[in-house]
């Protein structure tokens, strides 16, 4: 216990903080104790501290497994900016500073040495650190370790046969998403006995989330971000393609943009990535490629233009908005080319039964949350098996989706895919239901069934978002992997019976999309003229001094410390030390030089 009251003294001292996260104090107990640990916890809740502060207080080096350059660089770059003794070797580290690095770790002098699991795995290097007194490993994103997780990397399996050639060190491990079945298997294939496992919260509260229909996707997008210009965020896109093209087009708009996929080059790659995780106000439009890497505290937000491959990774990705805890957003658009196509993924994917049907169900879950007809953050969180109340701040919990019986609509549609022969797209099934003038329908004869022009009193993009509400409830299968088209479910035939009802969420009129946007959220709501004032002059401040330095800007301070700048006024040096995330390796760094743009600016 005396060794987490040192921690507690390191946290105030070194990094500005006045206590633990909830969860950390708990983890840390358990690091010092010596036992193998396994830690779920959410994005932003401080998972770099548990293993952090246990290898500054302790002898020895400790190993991080870290499965991105890019992460890894950050990491590193945050430790030495506090004056911390730590670094990685990499296939970017050059023939010098691996050099150094091996001095420092062959002079005990090192605390942290972050690697990748393919570097650890490479011939003869664990058995250099095997005599250079290793004390533990940190495997950080643990989860890439499970083969039918979102992000499943094969080198993780190496892991464990490196760390026994270390001998009898201790493993430690992070992740922000694992279920049961995932612990499970993070378990086995990690530790050689049974760890101490720590479940947090998965809630995010400070991120409000909103989804909406696809319907002109392209101004859907700019709606959503024209608020927030001038704000660093994260636009996921399907394909390579798509990022290069919306980047291309906001750039236009004014936005500072970049792309990210992995089509790019690797030095046009890392290069447009430390630009996002450096620069204020950029906005990233990436493919999945871009994630783990993202270390930066103030992302406000993250769309989708499309919608993501699962739950998990959906909750992974918006956890890159809000890590420094201040309000952020997250908007996804989602619509029934992306369901139709991820269903067909799965059904043409060479998986065994189980697999398939594992699949499917994750498939349910994510088209269930865009259709939520309840709170967001609820149906969220219930995924990863955790109660809530309604949150207040989704677009469901404001009143922005209207809900009703659309039990007899329901019918109409189903009525019109079984009358037809269970063969047909949404495309031919609206034209029937709205009687629009079809070749290919009088063709077929089906502008003589019952059900040709029954729904003539509703658009077709109101019949298309019933097709859609449909197929995500499960009342709608693929009736070909090969030529699409909708049949009937078991779901399904009990709506058109009779034998169950239906809920239909109304999609907002096109010209009412933009006033049905969330209000961003941001520091514009928290701060007045005066405070305002300041938290840009402290902005510009460390916009210098961080490309002075070479640092990403948060690094100097992060935005919710220059927003507690800003509220506060500090004046003398011990009122800055009061400030949450001001150490004192920052006071004697940059103190004198923020209290002075505080003075300028209040006045």
């Amino acid at each position: 216990m005396n060794e987490v009251l040192q921690a507690r003294r390191l946290l105030k001292s070194v990094f500005g903080f006045d206590d633990f996260r909830p969860g950390q104090e708990e983890i840390v107990a358990a690091v010092f104790s010596g036992d193998p640990v396994l830690a779920v916890m959410p994005t932003g809740s401080g998972k770099s501290l548990c293993y952090q502060l246990p290898a500054l207080l302790g002898e020895g080096l400790t190993l991080v497994v870290s499965p991105l350059i890019a992460l890894m660089r950050d990491q590193v770059g945050q430790m030495q900016a506090l004056g911390l003794a730590a670094a990685t070797l990499n296939s970017q580290t050059s023939e010098d500073d691996a050099k150094k690095t091996w001095a420092q770790i062959r002079a005990s002098e090192l605390k942290l040495l972050f690697l990748s699991p393919e570097r650890l795995a490479m011939y003869g290097l664990v058995e250099a650190l095997s005599r250079s007194g290793v004390r533990r490993v940190a495997v950080d994103e643990a989860h890439c370790i499970c083969e039918w997780g979102h992000d499943f990397r094969p080198e993780y399996r190496m892991i464990r046969k490196s760390v026994e050639k270390l001998g009898a060190v201790q493993v430690i491990a992070f992740t922000a998403t694992a279920d049961i079945a995932m612990r499970e298997e993070i378990a086995e294939r990690l530790f050689d006995r049974k760890p101490q496992i720590f479940v947090h919260s998965f809630d995010r509260p400070n991120i409000s989330l909103s989804f909406a229909a696809k319907d002109q996707p392209r101004k859907q997008v700019t709606q959503f971000l024209a608020p927030r210009r001038g704000q660093s965020g994260i636009v996921y896109c399907a394909s390579r393609a798509g990022t290069e093209r919306l980047a291309e087009s906001f750039a236009a708009q004014g936005f500072d943009t970049v792309a990210y996929h992995a089509g790019l080059d690797s030095a046009r790659r890392n290069a447009n990535q430390d630009r996002f995780l450096r620069e204020d106000g950029v906005v990233a439009f990436a493919t999945v490629a871009f994630g783990m890497g993202v270390n930066k505290p103030d992302v406000r937000f993250v769309a989708h233009a499309d919608m993501p491959s699962s739950i998990e990774a959906y909750y992974q990705e918006i956890g890159r908005a809000g890590r420094d805890g201040l309000p952020a957003d997250a908007f996804t658009l989602y619509g029934l080319e992306d369901m139709a196509l991820r269903r067909r993924q799965i059904d043409e994917k060479a998986l065994p039964d189980d697999r398939r049907r594992f699949e499917h169900q994750r498939f349910a879950a994510l088209a269930a949350l865009c259709e939520a007809a309840s709170c967001r953050r609820q149906m969220l969180l219930a995924y990863f098996n955790e109660e809530a109340k309604p949150c207040g701040r989704c677009d469901v919990c404001l009143g922005l989706v209207a809900l009703r019986d659309g039990t007899v609509e329901a019918q109409k549609a189903l009525s019109a895919v079984y009358r037809t022969g269970q063969r047909f797209g949404a495309g031919y099934l609206c034209d029937l239901l709205t009687g629009a003038e079809n070749e290919t329908l009088r063709r077929n004869g089906h502008d003589a069934l019952k059900t040709f022009g029954v729904g003539a009193d509703q658009s077709k993009q109101q019949w298309t978002s019933i097709f859609r509400q449909l197929f995500a409830a499960g009342a709608l299968g693929a009736a070909s992997a090969e030529h699409g088209g909708f049949a009937l479910t078991e779901k399904g035939e009990a709506i058109l019976l009779g034998r169950e009802s239906f809920v239909l969420r109304a999609d907002p009129p096109r010209e009412k999309t933009a006033k049905k946007q969330p209000r961003a959220a941001g520091r514009e709501e928290k701060v007045d003229a005066t405070e305002g004032k300041i938290f840009e002059a402290l902005r510009k401040l460390r916009r210098e001094l961080a490309k002075d330095q070479g640092l990403a800007a948060y690094m100097v301070f992060a935005d919710r410390t220059l927003l507690e700048m800003a509220e506060r006024r500090p004046a003398t040096m011990e009122d800055l030390r009061a400030i949450h995330g001001v150490g004192e390796r920052k006071i004697a760094l940059y103190g004198e030089e923020f209290l002075e743009a505080i003075a300028q600016s209040a006045s």
